[in-house]
């Protein structure tokens, strides 16, 4: 097993893409066995800021432009979350210990018909929409505190049930 202590963080960011209702965007992964659902992510490029880096991840796992959307708000902070041991060492090609996010919330100003996973380099095999109190009961175990803390973020832009 792989000793995570020398290991940093990826840099990373998040998107919370809201629909008229309130509903959040999920997708299944293609690489996953559970039955797990995530909100896009991924890695911010050396040089990149954090917002762009959303915006240009949110476009290639779902298809959905910049002038689809309108940025809400930005997560006051970073969260940071650490792989599960057996997954050290074996994701990311053994380079980090987990990850540090930067979450924005933006809202979805297109039509269903404008998200299509379906992308050059496909992340989902499926996507919906979900109302954010479910988020942390979709999503793998390990990230569950990490959707709880970017749910308590938004909590103000979000529907009260």
């Amino acid at each position: 097993m792989t000793d995570p202590a020398p290991l940093p963080y990826r840099p990373c960011a998040g998107v919370m893409l809201m629909n008229r209702d309130g509903r959040i965007f999920v997708g299944q992964r293609l690489d996953n066995v559970l039955e797990a659902w995530q909100m896009p992510q991924g890695g911010v490029d050396p040089g990149e800021e954090a917002r762009d880096a959303a915006v240009r991840e949110l476009r290639e796992e779902t298809g959905v432009t910049a002038d689809k959307v309108t940025l809400v708000a930005e997560a006051p902070g970073e969260f940071v979350y650490d792989l599960p041991p057996e997954m050290i060492g074996k994701v990311w090609k053994g380079k980090y210990r987990g990850q540090v996010q930067r979450w924005f919330l933006f809202r979805f100003d297109g039509e269903d018909g404008d998200i299509d996973i379906r992308t050059e380099h496909p992340e989902f095999r499926a996507w919906r929409w979900a109302d954010a109190a479910d988020l942390p009961h979709l999503i793998v175990p390990f990230k569950k505190k990490l959707y709880e803390d970017v749910i308590a973020a938004f909590s103000e832009y979000l529907p009260t049930a």
